[in-house]
């Protein structure tokens, strides 16, 4: 048996769920913009792909919103600059990148928020992602609106005008190696795709808008045990934990074999590492502030 459906004859939020879980893995577009005031924007965009390598061209799609038919600031942005820097997607920056997919507001650069560092490109006005193992740095040809309605898609005709790699992802003969770049691509719902290890799950922040990276605490922030996942996994939280919370989660001993006053800094990030590993997040975001509060070194 199929289901078999017109499009016309379902909710566009159905189609477009079906569209996405049925064409994945797809590949993502980190972009990176600024507008006329020089305002830097970056956000990533599942819609996307390489189309030509003579004239080098990339081509993706910031889709115009269903639930309301507006549309994204980076669109905006490419309609008044034409420029672009395309970053690629690798899996020790996933969850700063899907940070930056929160529906901060207009001028509010998306780079300070997710953690992630502003690299000065060559030849366009946007900013790298200096994290990013591949950078492209392009001069937009052409956007072409396929409709005006929410979900119509915008493509952006990129022309690559200067690209960057990492030499860490090249193999002996200087060609990108799959298992060194460790690119993700999205499927659908939460779910992505890494190339080394196959799917895993990342919950989009639709409904919520985090705290950012640059909210975190200086202590937190400059860790020599927690990666960029980790700082965006904590970025994405709604609010920081208060005092009297953390008091309570130490009093509870939730983490009963564990005394955090016995325990050196580097320890309680490694065990806060793991909570938010397994999905413990608030208890490890109190774990770690209980560290300033206990004057822990």
């Amino acid at each position: 048996m199929m289901l078999s459906i017109l499009p016309q004859e379902v909710s566009t939020g159905k189609l477009h769920g079906y569209l996405l879980s049925a064409v994945s893995p797809r590949p993502i577009a980190f972009a990176s913009t600024v507008d006329d005031l020089g305002n830097v924007n970056l956000s990533p965009f599942s819609f996307f792909n390489v189309f030509s390598a003579n004239p080098p061209i990339l081509v993706f799609s910031p889709a115009r919103r269903v639930r309301d038919n507006t549309t994204k600031h980076t669109l905006e942005n490419i309609l008044i600059t034409k420029e672009v820097v395309i970053n690629i997607v690798n899996y020790d920056m996933v969850q700063q990148m899907s940070l930056s997919s929160t529906e901060y507001p207009a001028g509010v650069n998306e780079f300070l928020k997710s953690g992630l560092t502003e690299v000065a490109s060559d030849i366009v006005k946007p900013p790298r992602v200096q994290e990013a193992p591949v950078q492209f740095e392009c001069k937009v040809n052409d956007v072409i609106a396929l409709g005006n309605q929410g979900g119509a898609g915008n493509l952006i005709i990129a022309e690559v005008v200067k690209l960057h790699i990492k030499e860490t992802i090249l193999d002996a003969d200087g060609k990108i190696d799959a298992n060194k770049i460790d690119a993700v691509a999205r499927m659908g719902g939460n779910w992505y795709n890494r190339s080394r290890e196959g799917m895993f799950e990342v919950i989009k922040p639709i409904k919520t808008r985090g705290i950012g990276v640059d909210a975190l605490p200086i202590s937190i922030k400059n860790s020599t045990i927690l990666t960029g996942n980790d700082l965006g996994i904590l970025g994405n939280s709604e609010r920081i934990p208060t005092t009297n919370e953390v008091k309570e989660y130490l009093s509870l001993k939730v983490e009963k074999s564990f005394d955090i006053q016995t325990r050196t800094k580097e320890n309680i990030h490694k065990l806060a590492q793991d909570m938010l590993q397994k999905g413990t997040i608030l208890n490890a975001f109190k774990l770690l502030l209980a560290i300033d509060l206990m004057k822990i070194k």
